[in-house]
């Protein structure tokens, strides 16, 4: 009985280092498909800054975004990198609110979105890997550093993921001027963009406030998935506010929510403040 305890003694402090030590499969490998990326998506840019000609053939609520928000005069930008701290994320309408940081990065050549959470469910580490690559989006969850908790993939996640990567298009303006997304005036303060990529399009609106800052972006070409396992499409948002000049130059929104828009109600299912936004820029 006593080599019994003993052993599960053992075990459980072999089970809390493995929670506590920094290292993870999925971090480690959401790192090495980053490194990875970081060299393979790589843009022939031959002017190096942005110009107002640039956007010239925009939508003039675009042209107005970009140079209110300082993008003019700065280096085009290869991949862009978004991180948040502590934010309020809601498994389901009937699910657990966690709190979680979330890595995120875009990358322009071709559409491609990486992001990492990092979070615990009752002390027990818990991950989520989101991503869109090559015309493949996924959405992984993992508890306790090794146990699966969900794989959801699919052409309706595909769909999916390249509407979100429309969504946050605006702030990495060279993602404007690539050709598999194009833009339709509707009037002085909203825009529809579509964006068409491996066998998928997804469109949605971009809405402006009177600073020609951009406070929304409304698709219906996300589908939720219920607990069963199927998908709903519901028209989903993405809001933007409290905008802030940061030291680049560069003003950006500091808070951000991802909405459900339910006919019962709006679900905010991500709730949070951008920490820090920065970009990867040519050689």
């Amino acid at each position: 009985m006593f080599i019994t305890i003993g052993v599960l003694l053992v075990l459980i402090g072999m089970i809390l280092i493995w929670f506590h030590i920094p290292y993870s499969p999925v971090t480690r490998g959401f790192q090495n498909d980053i490194d990875a990326l970081m060299s393979q998506n790589q843009l022939q840019i031959n002017n190096k800054v942005f110009t107002e000609e640039d956007f010239s053939s925009l939508p003039a609520a675009i042209q107005k975004y970009v140079q209110g928000c300082g993008y003019i005069g700065t280096p085009k930008m290869s991949y862009l990198k978004m991180e948040y701290h502590n934010v309020d994320f809601s498994q389901g309408k009937s699910g657990p609110t966690l709190k979680i940081d979330y890595t995120q990065y875009n990358f322009i050549s071709e559409p491609c979105r990486m992001a990492l959470i990092d979070s615990s469910m009752f002390g027990i580490p818990f991950e989520g890997y989101d991503y869109y690559q090559n015309g493949t989006g996924g959405m992984k969850g993992v508890i306790a550093k090794a146990i699966t908790l969900f794989d959801q993939t699919g052409t309706d996640m595909d769909k999916a993921c390249l509407a979100t990567f429309l969504a946050e298009s605006l702030f990495a303006p060279t993602i404007l001027l690539q050709d598999y997304i194009t833009f339709e005036e509707i009037n002085d303060f909203e825009v529809r963009a579509t964006i068409t990529y491996g066998g998928q399009t997804a469109s949605g609106i971009f809405t402006f406030n009177e600073q020609y800052e951009m406070i929304s972006f409304t698709t219906n070409d996300r589908a939720v998935a219920g607990t069963d396992g199927s998908m709903e499409y519901i028209p989903w948002s993405a809001i933007c506010n409290e905008y802030q000049l940061f030291p680049s130059g560069i003003k950006y929104p500091t808070k951000f929510q991802a909405v459900w828009n339910y006919p019962d109600g709006d679900f905010v299912y991500f709730d949070g403040v951008i920490s820090e936004v920065s970009y990867g820029h040519e050689q």
